[in-house]
C-alpha cells in the first residue's frame, strides 16, 4: 500500500512538472527590427534569459508593417503558442481581437492596455526615468541647451520628452529644451539618417546633450552626437557601450523583465492578467551608470540623480504624465 502511494505521488509530481513546463512561448516585436539596440532588443534579451535558464525554446517574429503584426499574433495563437507576447502599442487592436478569439491563450501587450481576462498589460512610467536623465542632461550641459529626438509622434513618446524636460528644468530652471519627432508612421522607428539630421539641427542651435527615444532611429542620434563631440542619451536598453564617453547615460526601460516574467509566470502556472505599471520604485525604469559612462558622470550629477530617484520613490517629486492630459508643464 505504501509503495503504491509513493508511486502515485511520484507520478503526480511528474505530471505537475510536465504540465508546468508544457508551454510554447512566442514573441512578436515592434517594427524597427529585433536587433535595434533598444526596445526590441531588450525584449529579445528577456526571452533569451528565460530560454537559457529553463531550456524552453520560444518563437519570435519581426514584423515590418502593422498588418504583419496582427497576422503573426493570430498565427501563433492558432498554432497553440502560449503565452503570446506582443511588444508595442501598435498591436493594441490586434491583441483585442485575437485575445477574444482565443480565450484560453494567455497574451501580454507592452506599452498599452487591453482589458481582457486573458491579457496582461505592461505599461511603464517612462516620464520618471526620463526625468532622471533630464537632470543629468541639464547638469552636464555647458550651453544651457539640450535636445530630444523622438520616434513616431504619439502621446507615448511625448511622455518621454515631457519627463525629460521636467527633469532638466528641475536641475536648471533656465534650460532651453529642443524637441523634434521623426515621423508619424511606423517608419519613424527605423530611420537613423533622419535621426542624425534632426540631431545635427539641434546641435547647430546650441544643444550639447541630445536624448533619443526613437528605436533604431536613435542610433543615428547617438552617432551624430559622437561625431560632433556632444553628449547623447540612449533609451530602453543600456546604450552606453555604443559610444563610450559620448553617451552620457541611458534611460533604461526594463522591457526584458516584461517578457521574461510573462514566460516564467506561464511556465510556473502563476500567470495573471490585468495591468502592471512599472516606474522607478518598481525598478521598471531608471538610468544607466557603468564603466562606459562613469568618466563623464561627475559626483555632483550622480548625487543629484540619486536624490531625484529617492524623491520620486518617496513621492516628494511627482513627475507629470503627458498621457494624462496631453500637456507638459513649463
Amino acid at each position: 500500500m505504501k509503495k503504491t502511494l509513493l508511486s502515485l505521488l511520484a507520478m503526480a509530481a511528474m505530471s505537475t512538472t510536465a504540465l508546468a513546463a508544457d508551454i510554447k512561448p512566442a514573441l512578436v516585436y515592434g517594427t524597427g527590427g529585433k536587433f535595434d539596440k533598444s526596445f526590441n532588443e531588450a525584449s529579445y534579451n528577456g526571452a533569451e534569459k528565460f530560454k537559457k535558464e529553463t531550456g524552453v525554446e520560444y518563437r519570435d517574429f519581426e514584423p515590418t508593417g502593422d498588418t504583419q503584426g496582427e497576422q503573426a499574433i493570430r498565427n501563433f495563437a492558432s498554432r497553440g503558442f502560449n503565452p503570446v507576447v506582443a511588444v508595442s502599442f501598435a498591436w493594441t487592436s490586434a491583441i483585442e481581437k485575437v485575445a477574444a478569439e482565443f480565450p484560453d491563450t494567455k497574451f501580454v501587450i507592452v506599452d498599452a492596455v487591453v482589458d481582457k481576462p486573458n491579457v496582461r498589460s505592461v505599461v511603464y512610467k517612462e516620464e520618471e526615468g526620463s526625468y532622471l536623465v533630464g537632470v543629468a542632461a541639464a547638469m552636464a550641459s555647458k550651453t544651457g541647451k539640450v535636445g530630444f529626438v523622438g520616434g513616431m509622434d504619439i502621446p507615448l513618446i511625448r511622455k518621454f520628452g515631457c519627463g525629460y524636460e521636467q527633469g532638466a528644468r528641475a536641475a536648471n530652471p533656465k534650460i532651453e529644451v529642443f524637441q523634434n519627432m521623426t515621423g508619424t508612421t511606423g517608419a519613424a522607428w527605423n530611420d537613423p539618417v533622419r535621426g542624425g539630421e534632426l540631431t545635427k539641427n539641434q546641435i547647430d542651435q546650441g544643444a550639447d546633450v541630445i536624448y533619443a527615444a526613437a528605436g533604431a532611429t536613435g542610433l543615428g542620434v547617438l552617432q551624430t552626437a559622437a561625431d560632433n563631440k556632444k553628449f547623447s542619451i540612449g533609451v530602453d536598453s543600456n546604450q552606453n557601450y555604443l559610444h563610450p564617453g559620448s553617451v552620457l547615460t541611458s534611460m533604461v526601460k526594463r522591457v526584458d523583465l516584461a517578457v521574461y516574467n510573462a514566460f516564467k509566470d506561464a511556465k510556473d502556472d502563476k500567470f495573471t492578467g490585468g495591468v502592471q505599471a512599472l516606474g522607478v520604485k518598481e525598478d521598471g525604469v531608471g538610468w544607466a551608470l557603468d564603466e562606459n559612462n562613469k568618466p563623464v558622470i561627475t559626483p555632483e550629477i550622480e548625487k543629484a540623480v540619486d536624490k531625484a530617484k529617492a524623491d520620486i520613490i518617496a513621492g516628494t517629486v511627482k513627475v507629470h504624465d503627458y498621457m494624462s492630459d496631453n500637456s507638459c508643464p513649463k
